[in-house]
């Protein structure tokens, strides 16, 4: 039995019994280089930085990051750096926070076609909200918004979902001016879940018929059982609704920088490993949300996680609209105009150790030890030849 630890964490569970697991299953080869990954993150084999307290001669190693966008322990910094990018870049209209989610009975087939499924997952997305938008009986106008893929429920079971966030306003082309929507959302609810459910197994439908679906070895081989899952899909209730919304700008976007950069599940939520099994805890949302404690066997916790590994260049955070990289300069400065708004002051250049200081309130070159002396730093090589991640920051 593995040494009982105060402290768990996904990387350390992977450490310990990830060769195990990476030989008792089939993975492909972008999975097991995020396994390396983690495995490798903040210690000896990814190098550092020795740093020394020039006053009391205090030392400590500093092991670099992984940077994998897979990774619990290294998310802080790029979320850091994409809040910075996104205020810069608000429109002064209220804030709406949208989630679509896939149906459970899809599971099987979004298994099989992750990467096909989240990207008609995030088409069809975009498909409803512009259209809709751009209707007069709705609200008339060219919107925009962006969307985060999140894979995963609270017991790290397979739940497909997009957090949109969407301004509450656009560009009214006919009358050539910028609306802002009500405060309740500028669409109807109704509207946009059926239309989001057709336009989403239409192309499923089509897709199937195509050939472009993985369904071999599969019930859905069958074109009987394909047929009678989207039949039965078209008469259920899809699940769209509004989580949040924000008069402020600011805080929706430090609100859903939580989502943005948020991994499928957080090292601090995990309690201990003991006997071969992981407890960690989960909240259950169809027991008044409390708070409860799952536990999984360690090769049955690390294939869950496994499930929602990005797929090898996936983007996960998608722009659309009025926000899509080709037209949000534009855009804004439009807007900005119309309302008399003076433009953004750019964001401050800062390095990590300066984002890491005001996110934490810990100054990383301050002696921990005798709290008056500046660290220095000399390079720690990688281990056993290994290379460091590029950029900057570490651990």
């Amino acid at each position: 039995m593995a040494p009982q630890k105060t402290t768990w964490t996904v990387n350390e569970i992977f450490r310990r019994y990830g060769a195990e697991f990476e030989a008792r299953h089939r993975l492909n080869d972008h999975e097991r280089t995020v396994i390396a990954h983690l495995t490798r993150c903040r210690t000896e084999a990814m190098g550092g930085r020795l740093q020394t307290c020039e006053r009391c001669g205090y030392t400590r190693v500093l092991y670099n990051s992984c940077r994998d966008r897979n990774c619990p322990q290294c998310q802080s910094l790029a979320k850091e750096r994409w809040i910075e990018a996104k205020e810069a870049e608000a429109f002064p209209f209220p804030y709406f926070h949208v989630v679509f989610t896939l149906p459970d009975e899809l599971t099987p087939l979004v298994l099989r076609n992750r990467s096909f499924v989240y990207n008609l997952l995030f088409e069809k997305v975009r498909e409803t909200l512009l259209s809709a938008a751009g209707e007069k009986k709705y609200f008339g106008a060219k919107i925009g918004f962006f969307a985060v893929l999140h894979t995963w429920g609270q017991k790290l079971n397979l739940h497909p979902h997009l957090h949109c966030v969407v301004p509450g306003g656009g560009w009214d082309e006919g009358a050539g001016r910028w609306r802002e929507s009500p405060k309740k959302f500028l669409l109807p609810w109704p509207v946009v879940s059926q239309r989001f459910r057709s336009l989403f197994l239409t192309s499923l439908r089509a897709a199937y018929r195509a050939g472009e679906l993985k369904v071999a070895g599969s019930k859905f081989e069958r074109r009987a059982e394909f047929s009678a899952l989207v039949k039965k899909l078209f008469k259920t209730k899809w699940v769209v609704y509004l989580k949040e919304s924000f008069r402020d700008s600011t805080s929706v976007i430090r609100y859903l920088a939580r989502y943005t950069h948020k991994i499928a599940i957080a090292n601090h939520r995990i309690l201990k490993v003991e006997n071969g099994e992981v407890w960690f805890s989960y909240r259950d949302r169809r027991d008044g949300n409390k708070r409860k404690v799952l536990r999984l066997r360690t090769d049955e916790f690390m294939r869950r996680f496994c499930l929602h590994i990005v797929p090898k260049r996936f983007v996960r955070i998608r722009y659309y609209g009025l926000l899509s990289h080709r037209c949000k300069r534009e855009a804004l400065g439009s807007c900005r105009e119309f309302y008399s708004l003076p433009p953004p002051e750019p964001p401050a250049a800062r390095t990590w150790a300066e984002v890491l200081c005001d996110v934490t309130g810990v100054d990383p070159y301050a002696c921990p030890a005798c709290g008056q002396g500046r660290m220095t730093e000399t390079l720690v090589p990688a281990a056993n030849g290994g290379r460091a991640p590029p950029g900057e920051g570490s651990a």
